[in-house]
């Protein structure tokens, strides 16, 4: 680990000035920062630690929906009545990551900002364009069984780690952001950056700008939900794919429905036109699997990868069908319903 300067500021202002200076890194929870910097993937010239800011706190707002501040931790949101009532997609996909020492430390705005668990990103002696731009990327030709099948590029193919995230995706979440050019408001489909030309950036902030707090709308998917994650091991592992569906249905008809996948790709991965043809339609195995082989048709294998294809696929039907039929899977017992 690499010398550097501590700040821990007590407003949101000097927060920002001290995020501006250059080499600096935001420190919330801790638990992915300290680590790239332990294993000197990271080597900020400055840490700015944010947890005396007053982001603790989970609000309503008058529109029905809620406010997680961005320095809640992972357990504090997922077990609170609110969210549990409202947002039972969100738990479930908090409850499906981690383990519950990291989620006691981690919080909301640091899971939107962790960074991929590539190998090769956490190798130093290996090519990683993410970790130095213009490196070259050792996975394409690798080791790439966790890799991405979808929206990746020549330059990387690294997927997003987050379990929260992919559900924030499916229930339409703003994030409000602080920086140097004031306050500003990213819905969660823009809030990560496929790979493209420049996979060392993995999200759409600017330079200084600072997490506050992640907003949810107030619609009702509490009932016909689930989130399906598929992984190596049942605990503490990240997803191989993972699906989160928000689901309506009004008089056997799919009123509206969201469907988002983790594990697959540089964030969470949506297809707003295959979720819109099912809009209107009775729930059948059929058009889920018309769904799914939608939601798959540009995916693309790298080898050892490959079987993530045919897996997201199944794994699109078996999520639509749980939300359907209002058995969303357990995180307790982790066999698939």
């Amino acid at each position: 680990m690499n010398r550097f300067a501590y700040a821990r500021p007590d407003d949101l202002a000097s927060a920002v000035r001290d995020g501006m200076t250059p080499g600096a890194k935001f420190l919330a929870g801790g638990t992915n920062l300290v680590d790239l910097m332990k294993e000197n993937v990271e080597r900020p010239a400055s840490v700015v630690d944010l947890r005396r800011l007053p982001f603790d706190r989970i609000e309503d707002l008058e529109n029905g929906g809620l406010r997680l501040g961005a320095l809640v931790t992972n357990s504090e949101t997922a077990f609170d009545q609110r969210v549990a009532d409202r947002y039972p997609l969100l738990v479930s996909a908090i409850l499906a990551g981690a383990s519950p020492q990291l989620r006691n430390a981690a919080t909301n705005g640091g899971n939107l900002n962790q960074r991929t668990r590539c190998y090769y990103f956490y190798d130093t002696t290996t090519r990683c364009n993410k970790r130095k731009a213009g490196s070259g990327c050792s996975a394409l030709t690798g080791v790439n069984r966790i890799h991405a099948v979808l929206g990746a590029s020549s330059a990387c193919i690294a997927t997003h780690p987050s379990d929260m995230a992919v559900a924030l995706a499916a229930l339409n979440a703003q994030v409000r952001v602080t920086g140097p050019g004031g306050d500003r408001v990213i819905e969660m489909r823009d809030y990560h950056r496929l790979p493209g030309d420049a996979p060392d950036r993995d999200t759409t902030l600017a330079h200084g700008e600072i997490v506050t707090a992640i907003d949810l709308p107030a619609d009702d998917f509490g009932r016909n939900h689930t989130y399906l994650k598929l992984r190596d091991r049942l605990s503490y592992a990240f997803a191989l794919v993972s699906v989160a569906v928000a689901m309506k249905l009004v008089d056997g008809q799919v009123a509206d429905v969201r469907i988002a996948l983790g594990g697959v790709a540089h964030k969470p991965w949506r297809d707003f036109e295959a979720e819109r043809d099912l809009v209107g339609q009775p729930p059948t195995p059929d058009r889920f699997d018309r769904v799914a082989k939608r939601m798959t048709a540009s995916a693309i294998g790298h080898g050892d990868n490959d079987f993530k294809i045919e897996l997201a696929r199944k794994a699109i039907v078996r999520a639509l069908r749980q939300a359907a039929s209002a058995t969303p899977q357990s995180q307790v017992d982790k066999r698939v319903a």
